[in-house]
C-alpha cells in the first residue's frame, strides 16, 4: 500500500481502524457489507480522521491478526475468509483485511440474525440494508430473476395472443432495414415459456413478473417520472409528466420528452437543412431503454429522466448487480438482472448485442463534442448525466421549453417566420393542416394522420386549446375545429 492510497482516505473500498476494536462488531459490520458489494479492505494500524500510521508493535501484531481470523469467522454467515496480510508503511506494520465479493448473498452477523444483521456499503459509510436490498442480495445468492419469478394476483387469458401481436408490431417497427423487418418471426406461447414472461403449470400458463412489467399490468407500479427544471437542481420544476402502460410506450414516451425539451438546431448539408440535436437521440433512446431494462424492479422507485439548464440526467432505481461495476460497464461488460425482459427487448430490436449500449452511448455524446457521460452512484441507484454543450448549429438554435408546448413558435410559424422547430412542433404543425382538411374528424383519425398515438394528440389538442390556437364549435356529437390564425 502506498502512501497516495492513504492520504486518499476512506472509500467505498477501503476502512481505517487505528486499532482493533474490543468488540469486533465495530467492524464487523464492514466485513459483511464488503462481502455483500463488491469487497473491499480494512486496514488496521491507522486513524480514520487524521490518517495517521500509528501501526502496531510487531510482538503484538500476530496475535491481532488471528484474533481478526477468529472474529470474522465465529461472527458472520454464511463463512466469510478474510485475506490478512501485514504491509508496511512510513516504516510502521499495518493489518490488511481484505474481504473478497461473496457469491453466498446475503452475508449477516450471526448474533442479529438475517433481518437485522445485513449490511451493505453506501458512498464509503456502512449501512444496515432494508427489506428490497436483502431481497436483492438473496435473489443474487440464489442466481435466480426477480422478472421470472409468478407474479401473484394476475390471471392471462386472450391478453396473451395480444401481446404477442404488439410485441411483433414492435419487433417490426424498430428494424433497422428492410431485411431485418422481412426477418422477424411470430412469437408465441412457446417463445414467451421458454424466456420466463410465461410459466406452465400443469398444462396452465401463468404470468410471471415479466409479464406485469412488460404490459403495464398487475400490482406492480412501473413508471417513468420526467421533469423539466430550472437551473440545475430540483428546486424549480417548469414540467412534470409520468408514463405508465407498456413498457414500449414508456419508452417512447419519455424519448419524445427530451425531445421537446433540448435544443435542436440546423445545419447546412450541401443545399439541403438538416436538423441537429443538442444531445444525439439515438443515445438518449439508449440510455432511456438500458435503464428499463437493467433496473431493479424489487426496488418500488422509478425511472427517473430530468432535463436542466446544464445537463439531461437518467437514474434507474436498484444498485448494480452482482459482478458489475461503473468502469466494467463502460468497457461493455453485460451483467443481465432482467433474463426476461432482456430476450423480449432484443426480440422487439430495442437492443442489440448485449453490452454494447454503454460503449455506443459514450462514442456516440463524444462524437457530438459533448463530454463523455457521468455514470454515478451504483450502490443504491445509478445516475447518468449528458452534459449539454454548445455545439455550433448554424446559429439556428431553440429551447423548445421557452414555449408551452411549441404553441408560441409554431403561431409565429402560421405568421410567415422561418423558425427551426422541435419534434413536436412538427407535429403540431401537421395537425393544424390535418384539421384544416377535415375540421369534422375525431382526434384518432388525426393520429392516424399524422403518424402518432391517441394520447399524444390528445395531449397537443388540450395545449393548442390553452393558448387560443384551436377552438370545438358545436355539440361533442356534432362539432368541429377552427383554427384560430
Amino acid at each position: 500500500m502506498t502512501i497516495e492510497e492513504i492520504l486518499a482516505g476512506e472509500s467505498k473500498n477501503v476502512e481505517f481502524k487505528e486499532n482493533l476494536p474490543e468488540k469486533s462488531i465495530k467492524y464487523m459490520k464492514s466485513v459483511v457489507a464488503f462481502a455483500n458489494g463488491t469487497g473491499g479492505k480494512i486496514i488496521f494500524g491507522i486513524a480514520d480522521k487524521t490518517r495517521e500510521v500509528v501501526g502496531f508493535d510487531k510482538e503484538d501484531v500476530f496475535k491481532k491478526m488471528d484474533a481478526i481470523a477468529n472474529a470474522v469467522s465465529d461472527s458472520c454467515e454464511p463463512a466469510i475468509i478474510p485475506d490478512i496480510t501485514l504491509q508496511t508503511v512510513d516504516g510502521k506494520t499495518v493489518i490488511v483485511a481484505e474481504i473478497s465479493e461473496g457469491r453466498q448473498r446475503p452475508y449477516y452477523i450471526k448474533a442479529l440474525g438475517r433481518e437485522r444483521g445485513v449490511y451493505v456499503r453506501v458512498a464509503g459509510t456502512t449501512r444496515l440494508a432494508d427489506e428490497y436490498m436483502i431481497k436483492e442480495l438473496m435473489l443474487e445468492g440464489s442466481n435466480r430473476y426477480f422478472d421470472q419469478a409468478l407474479c401473484t394476483g394476475l390471471s392471462v387469458t386472450e391478453e396473451i395472443d395480444t401481446l404477442c401481436k404488439a410485441m411483433k408490431e414492435q419487433a417490426v417497427k424498430n428494424a433497422h432495414n428492410e431485411e431485418q423487418k422481412a426477418s422477424v418471426k411470430d412469437v408465441g406461447k412457446q417463445q414467451l415459456r421458454s424466456w420466463g414472461i410465461l410459466i406452465e403449470r400443469d398444462g396452465k400458463d401463468y404470468p410471471s413478473n415479466a409479464y406485469a412489467i412488460l404490459t403495464g399490468c398487475g400490482g406492480l407500479h412501473v413508471a417513468i417520472q420526467c421533469g423539466v427544471f430550472k437551473g440545475t437542481t430540483k428546486a424549480v420544476f417548469v414540467d412534470r409528466r409520468e408514463y405508465t402502460g407498456p413498457l414500449w410506450e414508456q419508452i417512447e414516451e419519455a424519448f419524445q420528452f427530451v425531445l421537446r425539451n433540448i435544443h435542436l438546431g440546423a445545419t447546412l448539408v450541401g443545399i439541403y437543412r438538416q436538423d441537429i440535436y443538442e444531445i444525439p437521440p439515438d443515445a438518449i433512446r439508449e440510455l432511456i431503454i438500458n435503464a428499463v431494462v437493467h433496473r431493479s424492479y424489487l426496488d418500488h422507485g422509478t425511472i427517473q429522466v430530468a432535463v436542466y439548464d446544464n445537463r439531461l440526467e437518467i437514474t434507474s432505481p436498484g444498485k448494480l448487480p452482482m459482478g458489475q461495476t461503473l468502469e466494467r460497464m463502460k468497457e461493455g461488460y453485460s451483467k443481465i438482472r432482467n433474463e426476461a425482459l432482456a430476450h423480449a427487448f432484443s426480440y422487439m430490436n430495442l437492443i442489440e448485442h448485449w453490452g454494447s449500449g454503454i460503449p455506443r452511448i459514450i462514442d456516440k455524446v463524444k462524437s457530438a463534442g459533448l463530454q463523455e457521460p457521468e455514470f454515478i452512484g451504483g450502490e443504491v441507484d445509478l445516475r447518468i448525466n449528458i452534459y449539454r454543450g454548445q455545439n455550433d448549429t448554424n446559429n439556428a438554435r431553440i429551447n423548445a421549453k421557452k414555449t408551452k408546448n411549441g404553441v408560441n413558435d409554431i403561431k409565429n410559424g402560421i405568421d410567415g417566420v422561418k423558425i427551426s422547430r422541435t419534434k413536436e412542433q412538427v407535429q403540431i404543425e401537421k395537425l393544424l393542416q390535418a384539421i384544416e382538411k377535415n375540421p369534422f374528424a375525431t382526434q384518432a383519425y388525426y393520429a392516424e394522420q399524422i403518424g402518432v398515438s391517441k394520447r399524444t394528440v390528445s395531449r397537443i389538442f388540450v395545449s393548442l386549446q390553452q393558448n387560443g390556437v384551436l377552438v370545438q364549435n358545436g355539440t361533442n356529437r356534432k362539432s368541429n375545429w377552427v383554427i384560430i390564425k
